[in-house]
């Protein structure tokens, strides 16, 4: 009979209805219809979606906004999706958001300071719930504008000075990275940087260069190229550091796409990576493993980040409060770090 009363209906059903139908509070239907349905009984719960199926009813989110002030949507900024380990990230997010009944909108900033203002605009113009910022950059800081809107955020990857964030420990990253090569007789060695306004450059960079320091061999600031984390990128910075008058015999990439930029550097300036000149990269991407010399990288639980700043900031969002997080990195040593050994100096 429920489904014959859903298709004789002609406008939505509403939560008042469902209530009425059930023999319930609509506080009850509206926490049975939850991805969890907290302090509802499950034969409660299995009856009321059962009906609601039934029915025809669906989630309303305009109504849902005016009840509340904000949509059951989170916002996600991020530099560029295009890099995977920005999409690895986002999955996490995505899927979390989904089992916590929220839908999720990503938008692509691509680190420029307008685009970023214009993206966040428009993201609070649709009553997103709240936003996960895996752009954040000491130059172009949007926390501000979000405090002044009262719109719960958390940061992912990329850290900033007393914000909630979600993040690897980039500067023992580096350090791991400088220790590895130390240990291979590494004593000149270059750093493609990354980006210098997004901590994660910053941090990875400083990490490694502390350590040479600390190991008595520091790095000449001619030998550390600031870039942006694209694969150009690295190969423009890695034509730099290979073209010094004494050439190094490693190179740290702070990420892997600037890493596979360096190995075509590499190549065509007619060495070999891992033979000639060693090569780091960060991230520890899929493909990292898969290349045609396998690259050693610092590993970040990229997923589980994403996974976890989604989950923060619903708990920010329910009134709950939440602290960062700081995952450890590890290092997965491959062949473009063995198969040259530095002779003692």
């Amino acid at each position: 009979m429920a489904a014959r009363r859903s298709s004789e209906r002609t406008s939505p059903v509403t939560l008042e209805q469902l209530a009425r139908e059930a023999g319930v509070h609509v506080s009850t239907v509206s926490r049975a219809l939850r991805a969890e349905p907290v302090g509802v009984g499950p034969e409660t719960v299995a009856r009321i979606r059962e009906l609601a199926h039934d029915l025809g009813y669906r989630r309303d989110p305009a109504a849902h906004a005016l009840r509340t002030g904000h949509t059951r949507t989170i916002g996600v900024l991020v530099p560029r999706l295009t890099d995977v380990a920005m999409a690895t990230i986002f999955d996490g997010i995505d899927e979390t958001a989904r089992l916590g009944g929220y839908d999720t909108v990503v938008a692509n900033t691509h680190d420029d300071p307008e685009e970023r203002r214009s993206r966040v605009e428009s993201l609070l113009s649709m009553r997103v719930a709240g936003l996960v910022l895996a752009d954040s950059r000491s130059d172009a800081n949007v926390v501000a504008q979000l405090r002044r809107s009262r719109v719960p955020y958390v940061l992912v990857m990329r850290r900033l000075p007393k914000q909630v964030a979600v993040t690897t420990d980039d500067e023992q990253g580096g350090r791991l990275a400088a220790e590895h090569l130390l240990e291979r007789g590494h004593r000149r060695v270059g750093v493609v940087a990354g980006d210098q306004a997004a901590s994660t450059g910053v941090e990875r960079t400083h990490g490694f260069r502390e350590t040479f320091a600390r190991a008595g061999h520091p790095v000449p600031a001619e030998y550390v190229v600031e870039s942006g984390f694209g694969v150009s990128d690295g190969r423009r910075a890695t034509e730099q550091i290979l073209a010094l008058p004494s050439r190094p015999t490693a190179i740290f990439a702070v990420n892997d796409f600037t890493a596979v930029g360096a190995m075509g550097a590499i190549r065509d300036a007619g060495l070999r990576v891992g033979q000639d000149v060693a090569l780091v990269g960060y991230n520890d991407l899929d493909l990292a493993a898969e290349l045609p010399v396998a690259l050693t990288s610092v590993r970040s639980p990229l997923a589980e980040m994403g996974r976890v700043s989604a989950r923060m900031l619903l708990d920010l969002v329910g009134g709950r409060r939440i602290a960062s997080r700081r995952f450890a990195p590890t290092l997965s040593i491959r062949d473009s770090s063995l198969g040259h050994v530095v002779p003692p100096s």
